[in-house]
């Protein structure tokens, strides 16, 4: 357990809405001078707090803005099978977040797709690769509201 004060909770609110802040713009934001946030930055991005920083892309503009959640229930469940799931799984563009979840189902993905039919071909054509998948539930991205 870390032990962040206030100071640390609001650098790494200010860095999660842009990442891409100077350190001057993020010192003025927390009412400190530059050095100390700094430090901070570097010493919660040591302590594995900060574990990189990423680009969040926008998908319509993509043309990829059909944006599904698909939990994967597989057949069987075992470390080779995971691993060979999980290494299937890290080469499909299509699918942006993978989870291995409790539940009825052993991995929830987030996929994002030009539309429904594409995502209806990305079913068959590409999941349906794989063939230890016993059952695929699929809800459908509406609005991102947070």
């Amino acid at each position: 357990m870390y032990n962040l004060d206030q100071t640390d909770l609001q650098i790494l609110k200010e860095l999660k809405e842009n990442s891409r802040i100077t350190t001057k713009e993020l010192a003025a934001r927390v009412n400190l001078s530059s050095t100390p946030v700094y430090d901070r930055v570097k010493k919660l991005e040591k302590e594995g707090i900060i574990k990189g920083y990423v680009a969040v892309l926008d998908y319509e503009k993509l043309n990829r803005g059909f944006g599904v959640y698909c939990n994967i229930k597989l057949k069987l469940i075992n470390p080779e099978i995971a691993l060979r799931f999980v290494n299937f799984i890290s080469e499909i563009p299509e699918v942006t977040e993978c989870y291995n979840i409790s539940g009825e189902y052993d991995y929830l993905l987030k996929i994002q797709a030009p539309d429904m039919k594409y995502y209806q071909s990305f079913l068959i054509n590409t999941l349906g690769k794989f063939d230890g998948i016993a059952g695929i539930h699929s809800v459908f991205i509406m609005e991102v509201v947070k």
